[in-house]
């Protein structure tokens, strides 16, 4: 929930939902994408009990349709998410710019703060996840609680009018439908992630499923409410507003009833938001490399984990490397934070994050053709082809709604070259597997096993220990 970054998604995907789209129906957007991903989670965590793997997606996929095509969705799901990271980081710069200097008088560089977050994200990356997670409930619960208050200081406002027109199905069907479902998939994304942790969970059977559920639930829940109220009390150009005052949006609407402070509270609060979501990407992105790395698909120097906590040690400072040069890159070439980091990288990441969902759709249906043992039908068959059927979809929605999804006329550079560098990339990682599997047998055969593929693995062979033997091992 920390990387869906409710309280960003609800000051900033749902103004610019609205704006883009000109529809107002995101409340209905958002229990219809629950939904899809509800039943698309139910072969997901039915098959994390058969596989408790850090590589999630590429497990997966390695296990349900052929190791090729794991190795492949494992380098988009590294590009995907290195981009919602890296995004994080251009969006808090630019927006604490201007709140800095409102706030303190300090004129600082965008560039400056953005590294000030990428530091403390570097310290955490090597600790203990159960440091990680202290530090992101704690934020987690604080932007949670504001929007909630807002929301209701929405409902007491007196320019409060009940509006049918977020929760209307109608909104679900003509031009701009596909963005508006598109980006309330992009609000979600992190859900999928309960898995990553499996390795990492005293009991992965009982907690992976509960904590994937639950997250769904109460983002959909939160969001969908938040808008409601939101939409409900911003009056009937409420489009309108959108489009000129952005984020803001969601603070000035419950500041008429608040006050300022609670206006300077809610920027804060964004501003934690987005660090929550650093701190979130930066782990899911270290786990993902360590996992390559333990099994040799990278080099083993990345499945080296910290002694006494088990954090990938070597796939968290890669990612700080990484994340260091995208901010100074776009400092030195002058480029535009927020929209050519923040929000080109945020959307960019949420289409690589739902094609890799619906490929992983189909690979739960591949892995339990194979593998019965344990799994009623509705958990090895119907729900997977349901939510297969569906993410198709919604992914064919995305892909025809590229051009208002990045804000940008139809044929210009962003609609062709995001789809093109995911299939740049996930066939790039077929060819490293098939080279693989004549070079080195040996790595190719243990790809998607996880810690069984090796002999030692440090901090992660340990849970692995404890974890639901695989029929397919």
């Amino acid at each position: 929930m920390s990387a869906a970054a409710p309280l960003t998604v609800v000051a900033g995907v749902v103004p610019t939902g609205l704006a883009v789209t000109g529809l107002s129906g995101i409340s209905i957007a958002f229990v219809a994408v629950a939904v899809v991903l509800a039943i698309f989670a139910v072969g997901y965590v039915a098959m994390a009990r058969h596989i408790a793997n850090a590589g999630a997606f590429y497990a997966y996929i390695s296990r349900g349709i052929g190791r090729p095509l794991g190795v492949g969705g494992a380098w988009v799901a590294l590009i995907a998410y290195n981009m919602f990271q890296c995004a994080s980081y251009g969006g808090f710069g630019a927006i604490a710019a201007p709140l800095f200097k409102d706030w303190f008088g300090l004129d600082i560089k965008w560039w400056v703060l953005a590294l000030i977050c990428w530091a403390l994200v570097a310290i955490l990356g090597v600790r203990d996840v159960a440091v990680n997670g202290k530090v992101l409930a704690t934020l987690l619960v604080a932007e949670i609680l504001l929007v909630v208050v807002f929301s209701f200081s929405d409902i007491l406002s007196p320019n409060f009018h009940a509006s049918s027109a977020p929760i209307n199905p109608h909104s679900l069907v003509g031009a701009g439908a596909g963005a508006l479902l598109a980006m309330a998939v992009t609000g979600f994304v992190g859900f999928e992630q309960s898995v990553v942790f499996s390795e990492e969970s005293r009991d992965p059977r009982r907690t992976v499923p509960r904590a994937t559920y639950i997250a769904i639930a109460l983002i959909a829940l939160l969001y969908g409410f938040a808008a409601w109220a939101m939409i409900s009390a911003a009056g009937g150009n409420v489009v309108d507003r959108a489009g000129k005052e952005g984020p803001d949006l969601f603070f000035n609407v419950a500041s008429d009833r608040l006050g300022g402070a609670a206006l300077h509270l809610g920027h804060a609060l964004f501003l934690t938001s987005l660090i929550a979501a650093m701190i979130s990407f930066h782990n899911i992105i270290a786990r993902y490399t360590f996992s390559l790395g333990r099994e040799g698909v990278l080099p083993r120097a990345f499945g080296k984990t910290v002694p006494g906590t088990g954090a990938p040690k070597n796939g968290s400072i890669a990612q700080s490397v990484v994340g260091f040069v995208v901010i100074v890159f776009y400092a030195v070439m002058g480029w535009d934070p927020l929209v050519q980091l923040f929000f080109w990288g945020g959307t960019g990441g949420g289409i690589g994050v739902l094609l890799l969902i619906t490929v992983t759709s189909i690979a739960i249906i591949g892995y339990f053709a194979k593998h019965r043992e344990g799994e009623d039908a509705w958990h090895r068959i119907g729900a997977p082809v349901l939510g297969t059927i569906l993410l198709l979809v919604m992914s064919y929605l995305t892909l025809s709604n590229i051009a208002t999804l990045f804000g940008v006329d139809a044929g210009s550079k962003p609609t062709w070259v995001v789809p093109t560098a995911f299939a740049v990339v996930m066939v790039a990682g077929i060819i490293w597997a098939l080279v693989l599997r004549g070079s080195r047998p040996q790595v190719y055969a243990g790809i998607g096993l996880g810690a069984r593929s090796v002999s030692s693995t440090g901090g992660f062979a340990a849970a692995m220990n404890n974890s639901p033997e695989d029929p397919a091992a």
